[in-house]
């Protein structure tokens, strides 16, 4: 499944879920079969932040407990998107770290 993580932006071809919320995208990536998500910064009032939704899965990768997904930032933030760059790149140092 891929994921679109954005409050404002519509969904755009080739993505298979919208949510417009972090809890919303975390509860997907927890229920897992996720590939790919994409990621927005300022997700609303009550939407929380792309931000909490990069922790999420650089934990995951650092406790083992997720699988490498296809990351991409779509966040318009400059200061969020870099942010959300140093949790998602920590990710994939730590997935490139898994022994097979």
């Amino acid at each position: 499944m891929k994921i679109w993580l954005d409050d404002e932006r519509p969904m755009p071809p080739g993505f298979d879920c919208h949510t417009k919320t972090a809890v919303g995208a975390i509860e997907l990536l927890a229920a897992g079969g996720v590939t790919a998500i994409s990621l927005d910064h300022d997700l609303g009032i009550d939407g929380g932040t792309g931000y909490e939704v990069a922790c999420y899965i650089e934990q995951g990768a650092y406790y083992g407990t997720f699988s490498p997904i296809e990351v991409t930032i779509h966040s318009a933030n400059p200061v969020g998107r870099e942010r959300m760059e140093k949790a998602i790149n920590n990710a994939r140092l730590f997935w490139s770290q898994i022994k097979n």
